[in-house]
């Protein structure tokens, strides 16, 4: 008799032992892999008058310049200008913009080039020729442009930029500003076509962005909870989120804000969501009066996942439909 119970373990515990094994071995199986061919996807974008091409390596860096704040903008020399290095400093006033250039180290015997704004709809606008001399140049221009990106180049009738160009410099995006998408005339006056880009270069993370959060894993009629302490001018603040993806379709998100009496009034703190494509959404914003503590964002979005992050801007208009201002909470899961 106890032979027989021995001999009925060993067999149950063998039993257990093998399907433990063959569960691992489904699992190891089922660990999608990825391709190792894949790449980068490039778009290339046509207007009726002029081409731009849209890609994360920084060739499209259209960016809307802030008001009466002056911005140092690096340049990105082109292959036959490795050497040169150059930048401007970029100073939106209420009727113009002026830009200072200073480039150093071009061809010895090179004696100009020329200055081109290119605006949000791809068109290429000649601000002056530049005048070189041992290499070196300092120049000013102004334009009436306030949302552009900036080229120089020894051809001196340029109508369209693209990837074969000769380009001396092109225009970086500078740090804090998010770069436009390339706009179209035949739709609502800037309306985005495309994707938007990457802000700096292939495998760099963009101006304004934040991690996935994996919404699609989340369970659909319950609530997932996060907390992000905020940083810069609103630290020893905190937001506490409620993330619910309903099953009739959108994602409600909560942000409940605690401890705002030492952050700065006359401020708006804005909460965006991001999605894969970098593409930004307006979920809610805070007027801090000086004296509030608490507050409160209730939202929804139908973006299938996305990441959230929360600015501090100057201004609480309706139309800010991108971040402008200082990142001060990025929501990690």
């Amino acid at each position: 008799m106890r032979r027989s119970l021995f001999k009925l373990a060993g067999c149950t515990a063998l039993t257990f032992a093998l399907c433990a094994a063959a569960l691992a071995q489904t699992t190891t199986t089922q660990t999608p892999t990825q391709t190792p061919t894949q790449t980068p996807t490039q778009t290339t974008v046509t207007t009726q008058t002029t081409q731009a091409v849209q890609n994360a390596d920084g060739s499209w860096t259209v960016v809307e310049f802030p008001a009466q704040k002056e911005v140092v903008v690096d340049f990105t020399p082109g292959t036959n200008f490795s050497s040169a290095r150059g930048r401007a400093k970029v100073m939106r006033m209420a009727d113009h913009t002026m830009i200072n250039l200073d480039l150093s180290g071009l061809p010895t015997d090179l004696t100009g080039v020329n200055l081109y704004a290119v605006d949000p709809l791809g068109k290429v606008t000649m601000l002056g020729p530049v005048n070189v001399s041992n290499g070196v140049a300092t120049q000013s221009f102004q334009t009436p442009l306030n949302r552009f990106m900036l080229v120089l180049s020894p051809e001196a009738d340029l109508t369209t930029i693209g990837p074969n160009t000769n380009v001396a410099f092109r225009s970086a995006v500078p740090q804090g500003l998010a770069v436009l998408p390339l706009a179209s005339t035949d739709r609502e006056a800037g309306a985005a076509v495309g994707e938007r880009v990457s802000a700096t270069t292939v495998g760099a993370t963009p101006a304004y962005a934040a991690p996935m959060l994996n919404v699609r894993g989340m369970e659909r009629g319950d609530d997932t909870k996060l907390k992000v302490n905020l940083t810069g001018e609103l630290t020893g603040s905190r937001v506490n989120f409620n993330i619910e993806p309903r099953k009739d379709g959108p994602t409600t998100i909560t942000a409940r804000f605690h401890e705002l009496k030492e952050s700065p009034g006359g401020k708006v703190y804005v909460l965006w969501a991001v999605s894969p494509d970098n593409k930004y959404v307006k979920l809610g914003q805070v007027v801090n009066t000086g004296r509030r503590n608490e507050a409160e964002i209730k939202s929804e979005t139908t973006l299938p996942d996305f990441g959230l992050l929360i600015t501090l801007e100057d201004t609480a208009e309706d139309k800010l439909v991108s971040p402008h201002g200082s990142i001060v909470g990025t929501v990690n899961r």
